[in-house]
């Protein structure tokens, strides 16, 4: 998805893209309170990085964090996900109604914030928490992780024609080409893998899941640099050498893990 330019950072970029995936694979085999605390953590920093680049007031942050906070303690302890849900829902339409109040314009993303932030940790929680949450949720962030590390190595490489140059001038076609290619071979590997899936049927079915979802990640990625490109800042954050803030490694999952846990509830492939 990413070409030309930052290749003094692909050391660092390398590296903590490898750090980042070793937590998160050790987390989602724990499963229980070792991933959800890893995607509170995720949630919490994502929504900070939100509210600054949206320069939301710090009162606002601390109400929209303890919403999202509690979202996560209903759905990872508790294990209620339609009331995690109803609570997002509706912290988020209070509190863009509050936003709004205390600030003209500041109430759409306070709402978009919670919801951006709040609905992949559900998701993701909730699908952990199925029979075959290990495989399921492994299959989305790694069809995710799949497609941005293809897209990125097929773009620098083959380069091309833009994407999205208004939006995001190092995207080409070559690499979202590349992105979907990569989806693809994560799909069917995991497929192997995944008891019940190793087989013809079982590959199609996920590679048919995959594509979407891949294309899911690249929306997500091309949205979020929309976002900072309306804020003028080139990053999220800084917390993450060689990718920027959380919401930079994070954006192509957002609305990958919505679709793939709705998709995971609709077929009741995860058990």
């Amino acid at each position: 998805m990413v070409v030309q330019g930052g290749g003094s950072q692909l050391g660092q970029r390398v590296v903590t893209g490898v750090v980042l995936v070793a937590v998160a694979i050790a987390a989602l085999w724990l499963g229980g309170p070792a991933f959800a605390v890893l995607a509170a953590a995720a949630v919490l920093v994502m929504f900070t990085e939100w509210t600054a680049m949206h320069r939301l007031p710090l009162l606002l942050r601390r109400l929209g964090l303890a919403v999202l906070g509690l979202v996560v303690w209903i759905v990872a302890v508790m294990g209620n996900p339609n009331e995690a849900l109803m609570l997002l829902g509706g912290g988020a339409g209070l509190l863009g109604l509050f936003a709004a109040r205390m600030q003209k314009g500041l109430g759409r993303p306070m709402m978009l914030g919670l919801l951006y932030c709040g609905l992949p940790a559900v998701a993701l929680i909730w699908l952990r928490a199925t029979p075959w949450g290990f495989f399921a949720t492994l299959f989305v962030m790694a069809v995710v992780w799949g497609a941005d590390i293809a897209a990125y190595f097929t773009g620098r490489a083959v380069g091309g024609p833009k994407l999205a140059p208004a939006i995001s001038p190092n995207k080409t076609w070559s690499g979202a080409a590349g992105g979907l290619a990569g989806s693809l071979l994560v799909a069917a590997a995991l497929a192997i893998l995944w008891p019940g899936h190793a087989n013809l049927a079982g590959i199609g079915r996920l590679a048919v899941l995959a594509l979407p979802l891949a294309v899911l990640s690249i929306l997500g990625d091309l949205y979020e640099s929309g976002l900072k490109r309306r804020a003028g800042v080139k990053d999220s954050g800084t917390l993450l050498p060689g990718h920027g803030g959380v919401m930079d490694r994070l954006d192509g999952l957002v609305p990958a893990a919505v679709a793939g846990a709705g998709a995971f509830a609709m077929t009741g492939w995860a058990g």
